[in-house]
């Protein structure tokens, strides 16, 4: 199994990964319309693996039946290794590209609440307050854990929905040959 976790991870990670990385650095400098709703479609489509995993897993290794813990546990893993190869991607993009990324975010996000007309004290609060992140995201230690959980609740979620499905034998049945 835990050769299963290592092929299916990579797999996913590397859906994940490659694209993350290329509009990391083509698009650097330039706003990302839409980036989250990118972002999260290519993770639920890369974490598809998982579902195809425990199907297969099932099918082929289970005789049509596993139960739901195996199961999850097989979706756990697979999302663990696809997440840790998305969090060496966000970093090698960024590395490569030489972004900033924490001063970007921190500069758009400031703007966003003056825009909502956020001034004086609540603005000053704000400001702070991101500056602090800022100072925090500069430490691998607490960036890698943050960027670990951009994906990994995704597929925590998408290890429980498959796990769920696919533990009723009756549920997409293996075909008989």
């Amino acid at each position: 199994m835990f050769r299963k976790i290592l092929v299916y991870g990579v797999v996913a990670g590397v859906i994940v990964g490659v694209p993350l990385s290329v509009m990391t650095i083509t698009m650097q400098g330039h706003e990302q319309h839409n980036g989250l709703l990118i972002g999260y479609t290519t993770m639920l489509i890369a974490l598809s693996a998982v579902f195809v995993a425990i199907k297969r897993h099932r099918d082929l290794d289970g005789g049509g039946v596993i139960g739901f813990w195996p199961a999850l546990g097989l979706g756990l893993g697979i999302s663990f290794v696809a997440s840790v190869i998305y969090v060496l991607a966000w970093e090698a993009a960024t590395a490569i590209a030489h972004i900033d990324f924490a001063s970007g975010y921190a500069n758009a996000m400031i703007a966003q609440k003056k825009a909502q007309g956020v001034s004086g004290a609540a603005l000053a609060k704000f400001t702070a307050e991101m500056e602090q992140w800022k100072a925090d995201y500069a430490n691998p230690l607490y960036r890698l854990p943050e960027t670990f959980t951009e994906i990994f609740p995704v597929g925590v979620l998408v290890s429980l929905i498959s796990a769920g499905l696919l533990c009723n034998r009756r549920f997409l049945p293996a075909r008989r040959g």
